[in-house]
């Protein structure tokens, strides 16, 4: 599992799947870090939030944490907390371990490997503050798995829930080259993905996606919802241009097969190094998304 988001996200439905929807999320553990990395602004204002919500949490689970680039973020956000990443991918949760040592917070942070589907796994204690971050769109079915994120709470404990948001956009409308409208076009192919992916889940269920109202459902009190703006206007640094580049390539190899083939030639064109028009050399490339986190409280 892995952190997720809209349907837009780089380790969702835009990922280098071809002619199937299965993910491996070990395979992409380079990327995961990538963006992780890159989004940490967002993350970490959508973090401090959650600190005048809940100031002082004893034990923090991030469930579907990857490789622990935002678990690692909460421990830092909550120096007195002990935080838990949540993963079904071994690898994932070995560099997550890695990357706590190496910041010098391995004494209060561990691991513990559990698929979302099956619950939180053998936690040691309730959580007081749960962090989902697009992972449960992964779980065939979301009510059930949100159940068990609610059952994995303390009285009064808070789930920080991130799903759905916008798109994210790296370029103008029209680019000069191709048809304008192209990234309007990829996010149409992209939900039909993202909807074949939902459908394949083992025991998959159709759910709206009205999170409060699932919050709800599963007996937390929605408390609150806030969206997140990610704004990198151009001229990009090199970090961020290497992730558009990772990102539109996922999106190129991913959704080939359902991409009009014009617009897959001008895909072509923006990820070619030697081409002048490509997101390597365009002084016009950006990074513009927003994230939403809803928070739903248990009963103390």
């Amino acid at each position: 599992m892995s952190h997720t988001h809209d349907h837009d996200h780089i380790h969702g439905h835009d990922h280098g799947q071809h002619d199937h929807t299965h993910m491996d999320f070990a395979e992409m553990l380079p990327m995961l870090e990538q963006e992780a990395e890159l989004f940490t602004p967002l993350y970490a204002e959508a973090a401090a939030w959650l600190r005048e919500q809940r100031p002082d949490p004893e034990l923090i689970v991030d469930a579907g944490s990857g490789p622990g680039v935002i678990s690692c973020l909460l421990a830092n956000t909550f120096p007195e907390a002990r935080v838990v990443a949540v993963d079904g991918v071994e690898s994932l949760l070995e560099r997550a371990r890695a990357r706590a040592q190496g910041l010098g917070i391995g004494d209060r942070f561990s691991t513990l490997r559990a698929e979302l589907a099956d619950g939180l796994g053998d936690l040691e204690y309730p959580g007081d503050l749960l962090w989902a971050s697009r992972s449960l769109h992964h779980v065939g079915d979301q009510r059930a798995a949100l159940a068990g994120f609610a059952g994995g709470l303390a009285p009064g404990g808070i789930l920080a829930l991130l799903e759905g948001g916008l798109p994210t956009r790296f370029l103008p409308r029209d680019i000069g080259i191709g048809r304008p409208g192209l990234f309007s076009r990829i996010d149409a192919v992209q939900d039909e993905w993202f909807a074949r992916m939902r459908a394949d889940l083992p025991g998959a269920v159709a759910e709206t996606e009205d999170w409060p109202a699932l919050l709800t459902a599963v007996g937390l009190r929605h408390t609150a919802t806030r969206t997140f703006l990610f704004d990198l206007p151009a001229p990009l640094s090199e970090e961020a241009r290497a992730f558009v580049v990772t990102a539109l390539t996922h999106r190129r190899d991913g959704l080939a097969d359902g991409l009009d083939p014009d617009d897959l030639a001008t895909l072509d064109r923006l990820l070619d190094p030697d081409d002048k028009a490509s997101v390597y050399h365009r002084p016009d490339v950006f990074v513009l998304t927003a994230h939403t986190l809803h928070v739903g409280v248990k009963a103390g």
